[in-house]
């Protein structure tokens, strides 16, 4: 598989990922989109290590995503099970694995501040991340997603499985917003993506 990660990441970054990669217990795939997640890793009772990556995504949010997985394969590799999956030992590992790739030969010179900004503390996912996840967005192939902060207050949008919700007020950093079916209301982070529901 390894070998066709050349049609998923920037092409200067090739070399750098396949040195990270070289390890003949650690199993990279490119899967078809999941909804959840942008990519995961886990330990196969084999004793063998897998990572996947949605094979949807642009180039540079592919590497992100690539490297985050990385991360964990080489946390878990250097201090044991019984770390948290997000806490020091992997923010260090992500931040020290992703330097080399910080450069304008790989990534574009808008995105570069906000990399470094990020990475000063890595969070769990990088779409929590307002900013960067809507300046990366802006690199993918056009479609008809809508992020929660571009829906006007009061519209009504959907999620992927169908469930309708109503945009309300921002707390701090997410939006209320109810279910209009229940009436319940749920936080949403600013650029979660949906779809809008035209009246």
């Amino acid at each position: 598989m390894q070998d066709n990660l050349k049609a998923y990441i920037p092409e200067n970054a090739y070399d750098n990922v396949m040195s990270l990669l070289d390890h003949d217990h650690l199993i990279v795939k490119v899967k078809t989109e999941r909804k959840t997640r942008h990519g995961d890793y886990k330990r196969m009772p084999n004793g063998k290590h897998q990572i996947s990556v949605n094979s949807n995504l642009n180039s540079y949010r592919f590497l992100i995503t690539l490297i985050h997985e990385v991360a964990h394969f080489e946390a878990y590799k250097n201090y044991g099970k019984f770390i948290k999956p997000h806490g020091i030992e992997w923010k260090h590992t992500f931040q020290h694995l992703m330097l080399p790739f910080l450069n304008p030969d790989i990534f574009p010179s808008e995105l570069l501040p906000l990399l470094a900004k990020h990475f000063k503390n890595p969070k769990a996912s990088s779409d929590t991340d307002v900013p960067l996840a809507f300046a990366l967005k802006q690199f993918d192939l056009p479609n008809d997603k809508t992020f929660i902060f571009e829906v006007p207050l009061h519209q009504t949008f959907k999620l992927y499985n169908g469930r309708t919700f109503r945009k309300g007020l921002k707390r701090r950093t997410r939006y209320e917003c109810v279910e209009v079916k229940t009436g319940k209301i749920y936080l949403f982070n600013a650029n979660a993506e949906v779809d809008m529901v035209v009246h």
